[in-house]
């Protein structure tokens, strides 16, 4: 079954959120909407909605992930979710057990939905295929295929900054061939109908046919990629996911490749300039960018808990709701 089969309930309603494959620009803009509504949430003295009040939800991150695993946690928390947060290091799964048998031992404690970060691609996919009726499951990054709640809060800073995505030009630069946040935004930003989709790397870091699979144009040069672009997004370099020599230095990189105050006036007067975090300070963007007037950087991490609420209101089950005390 596809990922987008299994994520759309008879409905087409969200069940789970495993990809941004396949979901069409109505949804996107439905999760945006509902984010915008939670927006407002953080400047209240209760920081609570009873949204998702009796609900259970299990966040399992066999990789470390201390931004999105809080925002995840907060999210929950202000939905008025009871939140379980498994220590991998000491569960049963380091002990041998599978992934199918934690899922079935927290289904049988009335967990409802399950926040999953993990290094193989398609684990979401595979738990999601398998969950009983009324359990959700929510990619938080699986391998190098997919982090569709990154992408979804980087589509809610862009278009909070930027209102209609239909006139941008958009620069992803870094480190493409590895990064699971690139596919994510590359996807939604061709679904919500920007103007351009730019991708900027050494060779070594873009797949070989990134034009026809991804709907990109493809740059070498820095210079040349974000020349009059509304929106430049950094990557972070995955040097844990890369086998081999692909970069000379890391010192290299940033000077081919680097964000830098005098790159910037290349890009348009009024550029947004963003990273998923964390930031490689001096490898990818000069500290003086990321600090700087153009930067939403801090924003993404703020809206990411809205952003995140929203898809954990819209995916928890109607068939959950008998449990609520």
């Amino acid at each position: 079954m596809s990922a987008v089969n299994l994520q759309l309930d008879e409905n087409n309603k969200l069940r789970h959120f495993l990809s941004i494959e396949g979901l069409n620009r109505d949804l996107l803009l439905r999760i945006l909407d509902s984010a915008e509504s939670f927006i407002n949430i953080t400047g209240r003295s209760v920081k609570k909605v009873p949204a998702l009040r009796g609900r259970v939800i299990a966040n399992i991150f066999f990789e470390h992930s201390t931004r999105t695993r809080t925002t995840f946690e907060l999210a929950a928390k202000r939905l008025s979710a009871d939140v379980l947060n498994l220590n991998i290091s000491t569960s049963a799964t380091s002990k041998g057990e599978t992934l199918l048998d934690t899922l079935r031992n927290l289904e049988a404690m009335d967990v409802d939905m399950f926040v999953m970060r993990h290094g193989d691609s398609g684990a979401a996919h595979f738990l999601a295929s398998h969950a009983n009726p009324g359990v959700s499951i929510i990619n938080a990054g699986d391998g190098q295929h997919s982090h569709p709640t990154q992408a979804m809060l980087d589509m809610f800073t862009i278009r909070s900054v930027k209102g209609d995505f239909t006139p941008l030009r958009v620069a992803i630069v870094g480190d493409i061939l590895h990064s699971r946040v690139a596919r994510s935004q590359i996807m939604a930003l061709n679904t919500l109908g920007v103007s351009e989709v730019r991708v900027i790397a050494p060779r070594t870091l873009i797949p070989s046919n990134a034009r026809e699979s991804l709907g990109v144009h493809v740059y070498h040069d820095m210079d040349e990629g974000i020349r009059n672009v509304d929106v430049i997004i950094m990557l972070r370099l995955q040097k844990e996911r890369m086998n081999g020599a692909l970069l000379p230095s890391e010192h290299e990189f940033f000077q081919c490749y680097g964000l830098t105050e005098e790159r910037l006036q290349l890009a348009d007067d009024e550029v947004t300039v963003m990273h998923p975090g964390p930031i490689n300070r001096g490898v990818e963007m000069a500290t003086a960018v990321a600090d700087g007037k153009h930067s939403v950087i801090l924003q993404q991490v703020t809206y990411g808990i809205a952003v995140r609420m929203a898809i954990l209101s819209m995916a928890m089950q109607p068939s959950s709701a008998g449990r609520e005390s």
